[in-house]
């Protein structure tokens, strides 16, 4: 018979002993993935990859009842900014009239070479930087750079992707950035989402990446045109943000709603 305390003792050894190898094993992994994204041929492949099995998955999807009619929508307000959720953009490309030409803020760090890889492949083109709620670290980011370039494609008729809360921020907390450029530009926010019915939420991930599972259902939520006068000051641009944070989480709760769980 084994005495308590070392029976207590062999259950702490074994519930402990391996995190060590687990926390060596996602060092490993986070080093290959970096290298893998400085490899241009690499990153090419994954976005083959990934571009692929999005379009397979989508192509088994059936379109949930009560969801928006995007085209209709996105073609009379063309061109506008389409505002999501980091973690829910997989989808992004599914709710877009082809017809139209868009272009996607991306992030300029490593890992956005292959979400490049991906929206590229859709016909989508990129432009890469990063806002944040304070100006002075978007600058820092490249995210006034960025600005500027899509303000001026926003005049050429070029829709925007935009996702709206900033990367390791807040999660579903609309930053500056977008309103910003609203502002600037004199082009609506059209707050959208998009779920299957079918998914798994990748939950040790900072925004909750949901990833879309084939043989479902899709909903595609746009909710009204959000407009931002080009002389707000900085406390009218707080309170369209904070719209947009609402707006953006009701079309997610409907889209939610709509497409509900399962087959």
């Amino acid at each position: 018979m084994v005495p308590a305390a070392r029976e207590d003792e062999d259950k702490t050894s074994a519930s402990t002993t391996p995190r060590p190898f687990f926390r060596a094993l996602s060092r490993r992994w986070k080093r290959l993935g970096k290298r893998l994204t400085r490899d241009r041929r690499a990153t090419a492949a994954i976005g083959g990859l990934i571009y692929g099995a999005l379009r397979w998955i989508h192509g088994t999807q059936r379109k949930a009842e009560g969801s928006s009619d995007f085209t209709e929508i996105l073609t009379r307000e063309h061109p506008a900014i389409v505002a999501l959720w980091h973690g829910q953009h997989l989808l992004a490309p599914f709710f877009r009239p082809t017809s139209l030409p868009y272009v996607a803020l991306l992030s300029k760090n490593a890992d956005a070479e292959i979400n490049a890889s991906v929206v590229e492949r859709f016909g989508i083109r990129t432009v890469r930087g990063s806002g944040g709620r304070v100006r002075d670290k978007a600058t820092e980011k490249g995210g006034a750079r960025a600005l500027i370039a899509l303000r001026r494609l926003l005049g050429e008729g070029v829709g925007v992707c935009m996702i709206a809360d900033v990367p390791k921020g807040v999660p579903r907390e609309a930053g500056l950035g977008i309103v910003t450029l609203a502002r600037i530009s004199g082009r609506p926010i059209i707050p959208s989402a998009a779920v299957t019915s079918r998914r798994r939420v990748v939950k040790s991930s900072w925004d909750q990446t949901t990833l879309p599972l084939p043989f479902g259902r899709i909903a595609v939520v746009l909710g009204p045109p959000i407009h931002v006068p080009p002389n707000a000051d900085e406390a009218m641009l707080e309170e369209k943000r904070r719209e947009v944070t609402r707006a953006i989480e009701d079309a997610n709760r409907m889209a939610l709603d709509l497409a509900g769980d399962g087959r």
